[in-house]
């Protein structure tokens, strides 16, 4: 039989918070994370002025100059979300640096600072002179997944999951599969993004970023909305801490929810255009593993980001599947869109309406797109709710759909 597998500890950093408790707030206070970037201005044909951003962290003199020079910020940004979730998790050293400890986790790609200072300098100059030898850990792909093993000193298995949107949620599920299939005792699971203007040139020239609402930030993020006008690009990083249910019980360790569902597929056609089908197919994926009806889910966290072709080929999705009465919101209203590491701040977004017993509505649905069918969408003020299980969706280019489902731990 599969082993059960339990989230024990969290880490954040987020634009609406860089703990669990003021992350939980700030969704039941409807309170955004979205700024002004006037200095994009500086960039020809850049339109978008609107972005996340992670604040109240010095993550720069965090660490050790020795143990963080092979880091930039989304690495950084990583490494703060996992020393949190082992500490909330309560593992000794001992545990993480043990083979039976793994980690997978994932961003869209490396460090985007650290490639533009590398790339600038030697395409500038013609010339090795003042490269650093660091600068390619700093922006490879992997990036996040190879610091924290160096970092937290961990020898386990080790999965990169790069696949842009979805890395995040990728990396819950291809840790809880480890668990469950008894390859690893604890798997440390999460994503990590970092601002950087690029991200935002990137959708800005395939028109998917939001430009109405750049002298109104608070506006500009507005998932399933008809005057909705594209997503803002942001940043953080999330983890968690999975194990099995025996050893966390075993040892003592609150439990915040149980990973019960995991599915992961892709489309097989167009790169960038969504697919209904290929959306709807991994939710029936998770349900199946997770031995569930659509109607034994409580709350849809959408993936919801903004853009138009995504959000009605994502209600679709979900109306063919799961109906109309399950109800459905993007948390992504509040903090932009994390790309790399929205599949874990979500979940973690989840955990935390589950644990203190609200549904996070969106504050910025004020009109549902009529080209979307009619879900049980959530606009308006925040609602007390008691959530037994929930499921978390992503998509990513490439076609790579997730669908996560989790039970509250009673």
């Amino acid at each position: 039989m599969s082993g059960r597998v339990v989230i024990t500890g969290v880490g954040l950093a987020s634009p609406i918070g860089n703990t669990f408790e003021d992350a939980s707030r700030a969704l039941q206070n409807q309170t955004h994370g979205i700024a002004r970037m006037p200095q994009w201005g500086e960039y020809d044909g850049l339109k978008t002025r609107l972005a996340g951003l992670v604040t109240g962290l010095n993550l720069e003199n965090r660490y050790p100059r020795k143990k963080a020079r092979t880091m930039g910020r989304v690495a950084l940004l990583s490494t703060y979300a996992t020393e949190r979730a082992i500490a909330d998790a309560g593992l000794a050293k001992s545990e993480i640096e043990n083979p039976a400890c793994g980690i997978a986790y994932g961003s869209t790609h490396g460090s985007s600072a650290a490639q533009e200072k590398f790339c600038s300098s030697l395409f500038a100059t013609h010339s090795l002179k003042g490269l650093e030898g660091s600068s390619y850990i700093k922006f490879m792909s992997h990036t996040c997944v190879a610091n924290l093993a160096q970092f937290f000193g961990a020898t386990g298995r080790m999965i990169p999951t790069t696949s842009a949107c979805t890395s995040g949620s990728q990396a819950i599920g291809y840790g809880y599969e480890a668990i469950r299939n008894g390859m690893q005792d604890i798997m440390l699971c999460g994503g990590a993004e970092e601002m950087h203007f690029t991200h935002a040139v990137i959708f800005d020239i395939m028109y998917a970023t939001s430009v109405r609402y750049n002298e109104q930030p608070e506006l500009g993020s507005r998932p399933y909305d008809s005057e909705r006008d594209g997503l803002v690009v942001a940043e953080g990083a999330g983890t968690v801490v999975l194990e099995s249910l025996e050893r966390a019980i075993k040892r003592g360790a609150k439990v915040y929810a149980e990973v019960i569902g995991y599915g992961t597929n892709c489309d097989g056609g167009h790169v960038v255009s969504p697919s209904s089908a290929g959306m709807g197919d991994v939710m029936r994926l998770a349900l199946q593993d997770a031995n569930l009806s659509p109607a034994a889910i409580d709350y849809i966290n959408g993936h919801g980001t903004g853009t138009e072709a995504g959000d009605i080929a994502e209600c679709q999705a979900v109306y063919n599947v799961m109906g109309e009465h399950v109800p459905i919101s993007s948390t992504k209203c509040y903090t932009g869109h994390t790309l790399g590491a929205c599949g874990v701040i979500e979940a973690i977004f989840c955990l935390a309406m589950m644990q203190d017993g609200f549904v996070a509505c969106q504050h910025n649905l004020e009109n549902v797109d009529p080209r979307c069918p009619p879900l049980s969408y959530l606009p308006g003020a925040t609602r007390a709710a008691t959530l037994n299980t929930v499921m978390s969706n992503n998509f990513a280019f490439g076609g790579i759909n997730t669908s996560l489902i989790l039970r509250r731990s009673v």
